[in-house]
């Protein structure tokens, strides 16, 4: 057998315990990861969509551009955050 062969098989077993390695540590913590990035992304919609709801946003100008981009995932959000029906007079969701 060539040196390629056994090298390439031993990088191969080495990535895959790498891999394993890498959920077992990261395992215990994956509900807790994902709470924190749903409620980073809870706070970013809140902020792009402020302006709407007739809160006074600072950087409206710079999030005016993201609303159409995340339109989509606003049902979701309002759900999630205990509105039964959108805030938005203009923007019927439900």
């Amino acid at each position: 057998m060539t040196d390629d062969g056994r090298f390439g098989r031993l990088r191969h077993w080495l990535s895959q315990a790498s891999y394993f390695a890498e959920e077992a540590y990261s395992a215990p913590y994956r509900g807790a990861i994902a709470r924190a990035r749903r409620d980073e992304d809870d706070l970013f919609m809140l902020l792009v969509f402020s302006e709407l709801m007739g809160v006074p946003n600072p950087v409206s100008y710079y999030t005016l551009e993201l609303q159409p981009l995340l339109m989509e995932r606003f049902h979701d959000w309002h759900c999630r955050m205990g509105m039964e029906h959108s805030p938005l007079d203009d923007f019927r969701c439900c």
